[in-house]
C-alpha cells in the first residue's frame, strides 16, 4: 500500500507534459497544483471562489509552465457563456416604441455595468423560456412582471439567477427586485392634488401589473386619510389611446371629476388630448399628473406635470444585481426614490 502511495505522489519539479505533448493541459496542472480542474480555471479567471492562497499557487504554476487559458473552452466546460439575456416585457406599438425611455434608458444602464464587467448583453423580448438567448445566457434580467406576475413564472422554469424591474414585496419576496418607490410616487400624486384643492380625483392604470398596483395604492391609501375616495379606471393599455378613451367615457357617463392620476405620461397626454377636445381645460378645469417623465413630458403643451424614476441607475442597479447573484454573492431587492416634478398640468 505505501509503495503505492509513493508512486502517485509526483512532484511538481518532475512532472513534465505527457509524451507527445510539449505544453501542459488543464487537467495537467491541477494534478500538479493538487486542485480540481473546476477550482484552476477560476484561479485563473480571478475567481473570488477560489482563496487568494490557492490562486496565487495555480496562477504561479501556469506562468512557470507557460499555461495560456483557453476563454472559450473554459466556457464551454463551465456551460458559461459570459453573457446576461434582458428579457423586456412589452409589446411595441407605434405608440409604445422600443426608443422609449422604458425600456430604452433602463438597457443603457444594463449594457454600461454589464460590458464593463466583461459580459455580453443579449436583448429579446417576451418569448418564453425556450428563447434562444435565455437559453445561452448565465443569467437573466426581466424588465417587467407582467399582469399577475405572469412574466416572472414562466422565466422562473428556466432556473438561472434572475433579477426583475418591477415592485418589490409581491409574491413573497422571493425574487430580487429592482424598482422604484410606486408607493411613494402615488402618495406624491395625491399630496399635491389635496394641497390644491382637489376632491374628485380620478385613477387611470391597469392594477394587475404590480408596479401599477403600488401607485394606486399609495394614491388611494394617502386620499383615504383625507376623507376622499377617488375614482378607478381599469385600462389595460399604456397609450395615449387609452388616456383619450378614459376621459370620454367620462365625460359620456357625466362623471364629476377634477383631478387624474395617469398609470403612465402617454396615458396622461391621452387625457389632456381629450379634455382639450370636450372644451374643459388643463389645470384650470381639471388637474392632470402622468408618471416616468419621459423626455416627451417636458415639451408637451401644457407641459405635463408628473412622477419622475431613474431609469439609468435603475438598469445599473440591475445588472450589478445579476452580477452579483452569478458570483455567488448574498443580494437583496432594493428600490429607488422617485420625485414629483411640477409643471402646467
Amino acid at each position: 500500500m505505501r509503495d503505492r502511495l509513493r508512486r502517485t505522489i509526483v512532484s511538481d519539479k518532475k512532472k513534465k507534459p505527457p509524451a507527445g505533448r510539449d505544453h501542459l493541459t488543464m487537467a495537467d496542472l491541477a494534478e500538479l497544483a493538487g486542485v480540481s480542474t473546476i477550482t484552476v480555471s477560476r484561479a485563473l479567471a480571478d475567481s473570488p471562489l477560489v482563496n487568494p492562497g490557492t490562486r496565487e499557487k495555480v496562477q504561479g504554476l501556469a506562468r512557470k509552465h507557460g499555461y495560456k487559458l483557453n476563454v472559450s473552452a473554459r466556457n464551454l466546460r463551465l456551460r458559461r457563456s459570459h453573457a446576461v439575456a434582458v428579457i423586456v416585457e412589452m409589446t411595441p406599438s407605434p405608440e409604445r416604441t422600443m426608443a422609449d425611455p422604458y425600456p430604452l434608458a433602463l438597457l443603457g444602464g444594463i449594457s454600461q455595468e454589464l460590458t464593463s464587467a466583461g459580459y455580453n448583453v443579449l436583448l429579446t423580448t417576451r418569448q418564453g423560456e425556450v428563447d434562444m438567448a435565455v437559453q445561452a445566457a448565465d443569467g437573466l434580467i426581466l424588465l417587467g412582471q407582467g399582469a399577475h406576475q405572469d412574466a416572472v413564472h414562466i422565466y422562473d422554469k428556466v432556473g438561472l439567477p434572475m433579477v426583475v424591474w418591477g415592485a418589490a414585496g409581491v409574491g413573497g419576496d422571493r425574487h430580487i427586485v429592482v424598482g422604484s418607490d410606486n408607493r411613494h410616487g402615488g402618495m406624491s400624486v395625491a399630496e399635491r392634488f389635496v394641497s390644491i384643492g382637489r376632491r374628485h380625483p380620478v385613477f387611470i392604470g391597469n392594477p394587475d401589473h404590480p408596479e401599477m398596483a403600488q401607485r394606486q395604492y399609495g394614491f388611494v391609501d394617502e386620499l383615504a386619510r383625507h376623507n376622499i375616495k377617488p375614482l378607478l379606471m381599469r385600462r389595460a393599455d399604456f397609450t395615449l389611446e387609452s388616456g383619450v378613451q378614459a376621459v370620454r367615457s367620462l365625460h359620456n357617463r357625466k362623471v364629476q371629476f377634477d383631478a387624474i392620476f395617469a398609470c403612465s405620461d402617454l396615458v396622461a397626454m391621452g387625457a389632456i388630448r381629450a379634455l382639450t377636445e370636450l372644451g374643459q381645460s388643463v389645470p384650470q378645469d381639471v388637474s392632470v399628473i402622468g408618471y416616468d417623465d419621459t423626455p416627451q413630458a417636458a415639451t408637451f403643451l401644457p407641459p405635463l406635470s408628473t412622477v419622475r424614476q431613474n431609469w439609468q441607475e435603475g438598469g445599473v442597479l440591475l445588472a450589478r444585481k445579476v452580477l452579483g447573484l452569478l458570483r455567488g454573492e448574498t443580494v437583496q431587492s432594493e428600490m429607488l426614490p422617485t420625485a414629483l416634478v411640477i409643471r402646467a398640468t
